[in-house]
């Protein structure tokens, strides 16, 4: 039997006042602006010592907002040798947006960060997980690998399909109109890496005012065997996984997420095969043991976008 490979990633989304911009509602509230102060400065702070303490190196995705707004924290993230990649800039929902202005933004963040780094960075998350159908070949133009955003699994990374096509339900027309299965778009090489709203820290322990369901006092012991049972049922499961949580300073700054992660982190740790890895990691081992299909949509060459802004995709 080959040994068990479970690559664990907990990755940070450093929200900070861009996640009450652009997603949580709280962009007239001063009590809001003021807990996205804490995330960015106090938070961040707080998880680099975590990580540090155990030795993890892992991948904060950045909103262009966080990173002009808190230089010096994005600094030490930098520094500390994580990996850092794409968040939109003010936590903007991509759905929402024209073509153009998600393309901007892309621009605008894209550009910052390879300056910031000193590299192109190598992968995404779109804001809210609210990933869109133009947002995979803006993302392969720039030479942006893998993005973590969508479920079509939970442990195991993919290729990526775009441009998936369903019918939605219109009660005014007859139900031949939206009987129809979906159609699967055009596969490309751009690697996913599972979002899974199960493993991330926000809904279950943050509070936001405006959401009708928001939750934020979740005793963290509850969201830890939550978060162990998935751990538990992929190691039992598959031999070769993914283990890929999400976390923010807003929430996991705090000291009782501080002490689950603690936890959390010390038993996965036990396990044999155990790797605690960044993004890119997973990336780098699911395309060394998988091909995109042929005729796929590949990315560009990393930062050639920067160098030929019309810049062609090519076909695998």
């Amino acid at each position: 039997m080959p040994p068990k490979q479970a690559l664990c990633c907990i990755s940070v989304d450093i929200d900070a006042v861009a996640g009450w911009l652009g997603s949580y509602g709280g962009e007239d509230s001063t009590s809001d602006i003021s807990r996205g102060l804490f995330a960015g400065t106090v938070g961040v702070r707080r998880l680099l010592k975590l990580f540090a303490k155990y030795d993890i190196k892992t991948t904060f995705f950045i909103p262009g907002h966080s990173l002009e707004t808190f230089p010096e924290e994005c600094a030490m993230v930098r520094d500390a040798g994580h990996e850092i990649g794409l968040h939109g800039y003010s936590h903007e929902n991509p759905v929402a947006m024209t073509v153009e202005q998600q393309h901007a933004i892309l621009d605008k963040t894209y550009k910052d960060l390879t300056k910031f780094c000193g590299k192109p960075p190598r992968g995404s998350v779109a804001p809210w997980w609210e990933a869109s159908q133009e947002g995979a070949e803006l993302m392969l133009k720039y030479g942006v690998e893998y993005d973590h955003s969508l479920s079509h699994h939970d442990c195991l990374p993919y290729f990526l399909r775009t441009g998936n096509k369903w019918s939605k339900i219109d009660y005014s027309k007859h139900p031949e109109t939206w009987m129809k299965p979906l159609e699967k778009g055009p596969n490309t090489g751009l690697v996913e890496i599972p979002a899974n709203w199960y493993l991330d820290d926000l809904p279950p322990m943050m509070f936001i005012k405006k959401a009708p369901n928001s939750h934020g006092w979740v005793n963290p012991k509850d969201v830890e065997d939550l978060w162990r049972d998935h751990f538990d049922y992929f190691y039992r499961e598959y031999d070769d996984f993914c283990y890929p949580v999400t976390i923010h300073p807003d929430v996991s700054g705090h000291p009782h997420a501080i002490f689950m992660l603690e936890r959390l982190i010390e038993y996965i740790s036990t396990k044999p095969g155990v790797k605690w890895v960044t993004m890119a990691d997973i990336c780098d081992d699911f395309k060394s043991k998988n091909k995109p299909e042929k005729g796929a949509m590949m990315p560009a060459e990393h930062g050639a976008i920067l160098k030929d802004p019309n810049l062609q995709l090519q076909l695998a």
